[in-house]
């Protein structure tokens, strides 16, 4: 069986190292047949702000209608994106409060301080790049970006396991150095596949 895979880039520039990082894995997974969807978050149209929270229903623009419907269709979500200011980038956050809603990745029950975990069943991997050494976002950080997603986001949904890998410090980074990662992620992708 085919492993259905979707890849959300979640950097808003899309001549940046995590394009790169996301083509790389693309290549690697489509070696092995894998079926590859992608959601580009520079290249979509939404609104990140949940205006409402969830007081009121914000209508879904047809990008996260479309978003929804290839995570429900994949079995493995890879999302890639930069490390600014300890966490993910705004437009990331803004696309998780705006297509992670109540129904669709999770569901209160009444009258319980417990919930359904909709999209049970589901795996992630987070490669994540960072300007900040991977030492220092470990002991003096403690991953504190990493645990927000895969604990407070996806596990809270059902997704597991998450695996993370970083991919730093890219702002020093060669050349030479940004090929290899690039190699890295392209073998991911067929492990993964």
């Amino acid at each position: 069986m085919k492993s259905k895979i979707v890849i959300i880039n979640g950097h808003p520039d899309p001549q940046s190292f995590c394009s790169a990082l996301c083509r790389s894995y693309i290549e690697g997974a489509a070696s092995r047949s894998a079926e590859i969807r992608e959601i580009d978050l520079s290249q979509i149209v939404f609104d990140p702000n949940l205006k409402f929270g969830y007081r009121k229903r914000t209508e879904l623009e047809e990008d996260l209608k479309e978003a929804q419907e290839l995570i429900r269709w994949a079995d493995h979500l890879v999302f890639v994106y930069p490390t600014w200011w300890g966490a993910m980038p705004a437009i990331l956050k803004g696309f998780i409060d705006r297509v992670f809603l109540p129904g669709f990745a999770f569901k209160y029950r009444e009258n319980s301080v417990l919930w359904d975990k909709l999209l049970t069943g589901k795996t992630a991997h987070l490669i994540v790049t960072m300007d900040t050494p991977a030492w220092y976002n470990r002991w003096i950080y403690r991953h504190a970006g990493h645990h927000v997603m895969k604990r407070n986001i996806l596990q809270f949904c059902g997704i597991t396991p998450v695996r993370v890998t970083e991919i730093s410090p890219v702002k020093p980074s060669s050349a030479e150095q940004r090929a290899k990662w690039l190699d890295k992620i392209k073998r991911l992708g067929t492990k993964l596949a």
